[in-house]
């Protein structure tokens, strides 16, 4: 079986590492055109498939426009029998209806579940205790496409999402090997998608990380959680960003407006919830680097915060 594999970031190697391991004819590797990054942009960066590709001596291409006839036509000379596309950008009809068997997508939630562009951050965001991945192929609407299965896990109550990003990469790929020794051996039946169960996971901008302390100490906590590390969740802290990758929840009912920073000034830093506090553990002022809340407040003076009152 010759495959086409389709994807960009760190979360598509695994599955692309799987069916070279196993044994599989990866004739052609598609992923983002390189981009220009480092200190003054002046370094072009490779994804992370691309990478991986270079190190296995894989065919690779990185069109800038899938709809180019020039693309389209090297893609067709490859002759494969099925695409797979973890983790990249939506194709056209002349490219996904293109291999005789179709093209395959793995996508990081139960789908039809965060159909979307950020499904892992929205299932943290949201408080799921489950979630997994699917495979699917791919019809005209992003993600609607007939299910072949789906692989379940569990999510921990203080798991981030990079966290489960780095389980679920693993997940996703074992369950395309299951999906495409499957569709190699004629041993799967498809299912339509139930629209009464769709959910949606759009892209997340910056100005959607802002921390709504008006919440519950649980939503809170998730919101954050469900950002890190990645775009990561924010507040102002003496008008300065601080960004926040990890918190601990305090459920205690108390007299202070919601976003009232306490502090000791030493070993501990939380701020007001609807019902109770959430302690930050691990945060990043605009400028400074990552650290964990001890390491920051030694090193910084708070001006606004109020002493805890015991």
């Amino acid at each position: 079986m010759k495959i086409v594999f389709m994807g960009t970031p760190e979360f598509a190697v695994p599955s692309l590492d799987i069916l070279i391991q196993n044994g599989y004819d990866v004739v052609g590797v598609i992923t983002a055109t390189d981009k220009r990054g480092g200190r003054g942009g002046k370094k072009l960066l490779e994804s992370d498939v691309k990478k991986y590709a270079k190190e296995k001596g894989l065919h690779i291409m990185q069109p800038k426009n899938l709809k180019s006839p020039e693309f389209q036509e090297e893609l067709r000379a490859l002759k494969a029998d099925i695409q797979v596309v973890v983790a990249f950008r939506m194709l056209p009809e002349a490219v996904w209806n293109m291999p005789p068997l179709g093209t395959m997508n793995v996508h990081g939630s139960l789908l039809p579940q965060y159909r979307g562009a950020a499904p892992i951050n929205w299932a943290v965001v949201n408080g799921e205790t489950t979630t997994g991945a699917t495979s699917f192929f791919l019809k005209h609407e992003i993600d609607t496409g007939d299910l072949l299965f789906h692989a379940e896990t569990h999510i921990d109550e203080n798991e981030t999402t990079g966290e489960l990003y780095d389980r679920l990469k693993y997940v996703g790929a074992d369950l395309l090997l299951k999906s495409i020794r499957a569709v190699e051996q004629g041993d799967y039946s498809l299912q339509m998608q139930d629209n009464s169960l769709v959910s949606h996971a759009p892209k997340i901008f910056h100005q959607d990380c802002q921390i709504d302390f008006s919440q519950t100490t649980k939503k809170v906590h998730d919101f954050i959680r469900g950002m890190s590390p990645f775009p990561a969740a924010w507040t102002t802290l003496d008008e300065q960003k601080l960004k926040i990758f990890r918190t601990e929840k305090e459920l205690l009912a108390h007299n202070h407006p919601f976003g009232t920073v306490l502090t000791d000034g030493k070993k501990y830093l939380k701020i007001a919830t609807a019902d109770g506090f959430v302690n930050l553990l691990d945060v990043q002022l605009t400028k400074r680097k990552r650290m964990d809340i001890k390491s920051f407040l030694n090193g910084y003076q708070i001006q606004k915060f109020e002493v805890e009152k015991v």
